[in-house]
């Protein structure tokens, strides 16, 4: 039995039409030979009847905070709706289904409501349905602690939950349907000529989402790239391709050939960054550690950290300034802090051991007059601090400079005129 497991996000289960076009996709799958594990978010966005936020905003203007446990609770209903009114749609499309909740399809949760990591999977009764000819359409989202304590995976956690389950049944290939095309160069919001990449490593995608793309579940990636779970990002109603994600091994036979790697392959960004400067009378090895433990412990995450004797620069998100002034201040450490900055990032599995991409990055952004503010590096990413009001020129110059907008140079053909294979 070949599986696919096809996730429709909430953009994609608002109308009936839309539904309408999912119900479509799945048929296609079965028709292709494949047995579909549908993976359903909440229908709409905030302001609409069954959306989440919509759900949440319910109990809070009663009282706020609402109890992590409560909020939990009513939160998942949203999902458990939609895989009800999709079971609904497929049956009218003569189409053989069953719904599931998250705990249902065997999703085990640690407590750790509003953010609760998936343990384990045992996907056994969706096995059993999709052996008895019907499309199992799962509540994503959620999964229940062994006591059966309802939990909630985090936001966007409808991909992780497709992901898992894509892993836990050996499925061939997990299709995330959504609004866009496909993992775009850079943000089409910011950049008009941004261009949808054809494919795509779990690497380059890990980065391009923590380093501010909103494309994908971040955890959904890991999962994928851990069990090498090829991943496809498409468009509901489009026929584009849309983003392949993959290992980055290449398979290639006798004869055939590749096109060379792009240095990089995307650009992602942050706004809304302030960077903190905090300064120490001299090397403080125990002073230092209660620094960035006491940041921890408040759930303050920090970026592009440049740690110093006497100086400790990093960032942090703008909403977390007034709890990080607190803990700095509570230790009697002097601070400065720089308002209204952006985090640019270029990305490419291309780049790993190609020297002169920063010294490039520079040149482009100087000629700009685009200030550098700050500067962090792993092997497929180079992270650069800026002032917020010159983020979109440098997405467009680092764009242009690295020519993305122009199509990937498609793969030689050999003689017999069989395509290569990537």
């Amino acid at each position: 039995m070949k599986i696919i497991v096809q996730k429709f996000g909430g953009t994609s289960t608002a109308s009936p039409s839309l539904r309408e076009a999912a119900a479509e996709r799945i048929r296609r799958a079965l028709d292709g030979g494949y047995m579909p594990v549908a993976v359903v978010s909440a229908m709409g966005r905030a302001g609409e009847p069954y959306a989440t936020d919509t759900l949440k905003k319910i109990a809070e203007e009663i009282f706020s905070p609402v109890p992590l446990r409560e909020l939990d609770l009513l939160m998942h209903c949203g999902e458990i709706i939609a895989a009800a009114v999709m079971v609904a749609t497929l049956h009218r499309a003569g189409i053989k289904a069953r719904a599931f909740t998250g705990s249902q399809a065997g999703l085990v949760t640690d407590s750790s409501y509003g953010q609760a990591r998936v343990l384990a999977c045992d996907p056994e009764r969706i096995r059993r349905c999709l052996q008895e000819g019907a499309v199992a359409v799962v509540a994503g989202f959620q999964g229940a602690a062994p006591g059966g304590e309802i939990a909630t995976l985090g936001r966007g956690g409808s991909d992780t939950t497709a992901v898992i389950l894509g892993s836990a049944l050996r499925a061939e290939l997990v299709e995330i349907y959504t609004d866009v095309r496909g993992i775009a160069t850079a943000d089409p919001h910011l950049l008009k000529g941004a261009r949808i990449i054809p494919r795509l490593t779990h690497s380059e995608v890990c980065q391009l989402v923590y380093e501010g793309a909103k494309v994908i579940h971040p955890p959904a990636v890991e999962v994928a790239m851990k069990h090498n779970l090829s991943l496809v990002i498409r468009s509901l109603t489009g026929e584009d391709p849309g983003t392949l994600i993959h290992t980055g091994m290449t398979e290639v036979p006798p004869g055939f050939t590749v096109p060379p790697r792009r240095v990089v392959t995307g650009i992602a960004h942050a706004a809304d960054i302030v960077q903190l400067t905090v300064e120490f009378a001299g090397p403080d090895p125990d002073l230092e550690m209660k620094l960035f433990g006491n940041l921890a412990e408040a759930g303050i995450s920090i970026d592009l950290i440049s740690v110093f004797p006497e100086l400790k620069i990093f960032t942090i998100k703008e909403e977390a300034l007034g709890h990080a002034a607190q803990v700095i201040s509570g230790l009697g450490l002097p601070y400065s802090v720089a308002k209204d900055c952006a985090k640019v990032a270029v990305i490419g599995f291309g780049m790993r051991g190609i020297p002169g991409v920063m010294a490039q990055i520079v040149r482009a952004l100087n000629e700009k007059g685009i200030t550098i503010l700050q500067t962090a590096d792993s092997n497929i990413s180079i992270a650069l601090l800026i002032h917020r009001p010159d983020l979109a020129a440098a997405v467009e110059t680092l764009h242009r400079h690295f020519a993305l907008g122009e199509p990937e140079a498609a793969p030689e053909e050999p003689a017999d005129g069989q395509p290569a294979r990537v």
